[in-house]
């Protein structure tokens, strides 16, 4: 009997260590790979087991595959970026809260490698295939927290770039010699154009 309480107190002592790993990061979101990593676990069949173990307990929610979050407050910017890797949020997402769109939008936009609309928790999640060279290049994309977020600049020219005609209700907070070093990224010339008509319109509308 001593053994086995033994036993069993050591185990719920690994057990609270390991909650404890999971609150020391500030992430509230987490995915497979990163919870094997805060663990120091290797082997599959005991992180997948660990990992059922806390749901069980309450101490992870499944969101989807692979991704868990901390309870139920957890940041929908986090999941968005957990979801598809690599990816940022961007367009709508970015240009409303910049307010250089007015139009209130639920969804989360992001970019990715894959176009694909999903529903998690209740929550609608956009995400717009941009091309490696552009979603591989980090230039104009900020680290906020546990997320990466585009800069309403950046956002601004991946929105053109698919959308070449999109409306924009204010755009006297954007940075013009800015998007003038962003637009390289892109490589290529009908953007540039679509970003000096933009360019021009505004200066009529607000500056002549």
């Amino acid at each position: 009997m001593e053994v086995r309480l033994f036993i069993t107190s050591v185990k719920h002592i690994h057990m609270d260590n390991s909650v404890a790993k999971l609150y020391q990061t500030s992430k509230t979101v987490l995915t497979t790979k990163g919870l094997a990593l805060i663990w120091g676990e290797t082997n599959s069949i005991n992180l997948k087991s660990k990992i059922g173990y806390y749901i069980k307990q309450g101490a992870l929610v499944r969101l989807t595959r692979g991704v868990f979050a901390k309870g139920k407050n957890y940041d929908p910017k986090e999941l968005a970026n957990s979801i598809y890797t690599p990816s940022y949020i961007s367009f709508e997402t970015v240009l409303r809260e910049a307010g250089i769109i007015f139009q209130h939008y639920d969804t989360i936009f992001v970019a990715s490698k894959w176009p694909k609309t999903v529903t998690i928790d209740g929550r609608a999640f956009t995400f717009r295939k941009l091309k490696d060279e552009v979603l591989f290049n980090f230039t104009g994309i900020n680290s906020q927290g546990d997320y990466s977020i585009a800069t309403p600049e950046r956002a601004f020219l991946d929105m053109i770039y698919l959308f070449p005609d999109y409306y924009f209700d204010n755009l006297r907070s954007i940075d013009w010699e800015r998007c003038d070093e962003l637009v390289k990224i892109y490589n290529n010339r009908q953007l540039i154009k679509r970003l000096n008509k933009y360019r021009a319109n505004y200066k009529k509308k607000y500056v002549e």
